[in-house]
């Protein structure tokens, strides 16, 4: 789960820490954590070691509390370990870094991580949540996240620039679920009603998902129509190339 910036080899794209820091705070968090990083990396600690803690905080804030339904605890972990984000960009800028290995690596811990989230949801809701509504609906948001994901990642695969900002994208469906499990996690400390706030972020990141893919694959279908036309087009020829014309110079 890497910071969303050139230096990682990558272009810029949401990440757990763009999602619920950068967006606003970037700027603040880059200057008190560059000392840190700075430190770091006279440890010898490398960005990648990096990346690899801060998913696996990330892997047991959702699996270790939020299937016994501690969504409080789980997510106060989870959002500490966000911290991974700014900190190993920080580090690959500090360090000129930039490697299609670090961009690879990011990429996938994030899928990784996003998985965790929603399983731990799924997991949730099969056991002590008691909903197999909710319980599907968790493994909806899951599946639609890695394949609105792939559907980008595919479509710049084969040349085609995916030019559609989704409804729904990573970045809003970690901010909406996370701050709903967070805040649904005080009905433990005797907050009333505040426990439905999943649920209903958890529907709608599931029908902000499915617009989102949809949004993408008619995009995809569009560019990749416009493509293979200007590829089939008769290219144009100028008067002085016509048969016609060769005729009479000849």
């Amino acid at each position: 789960m890497g910071q969303p910036t050139a230096s990682r080899g990558r272009p810029a794209t949401p990440t757990l820490g763009k999602a619920m820091l950068n967006k606003y705070a970037r700027a603040f968090f880059t200057r008190v954590l560059t000392p840190f990083a700075a430190f770091l990396i006279r440890r010898g600690v490398s960005p990648d070691t990096v990346t690899l803690l801060g998913t696996a905080g990330v892997i047991a804030g959702a699996l270790v509390f939020y299937p016994r339904g501690e969504f409080f605890w789980g997510t106060v972990v989870i959002t500490l370990f966000v911290f991974s984000d700014l900190v190993d960009g920080n580090m690959a800028r500090q360090m000129g870094r930039s490697s299609r290995w670090g961009a690879f690596l990011d990429s996938t811990l994030d899928r990784v991580a996003d998985g965790a989230i929603f399983g731990g949801f799924a997991l949730w809701y099969a056991g002590g949540g008691n909903d197999n509504v909710l319980c599907a609906v968790s493994i909806f948001c899951l599946a639609s996240g890695q394949v609105v994901s792939y559907t980008k990642a595919r479509g710049e695969s084969i040349g085609l620039p995916v030019a559609v900002n989704g409804l729904v994208e990573r970045a809003e469906r970690l901010v909406i679920s996370l701050v709903a499990a967070g805040l649904s996690g005080l009905h433990t400390f005797g907050v009333p009603g505040i426990d439905v706030l999943l649920p209903i972020a958890l529907w709608i990141v599931a029908v902000g998902s499915l617009v989102t893919l949809i949004q993408r694959v008619v995009t995809v279908r569009r560019e990749s129509a416009e493509a293979e036309a200007a590829a089939s087009a008769p290219t144009d020829t100028t008067p002085g190339d016509s048969p016609r014309n060769s005729e009479a110079t000849s």
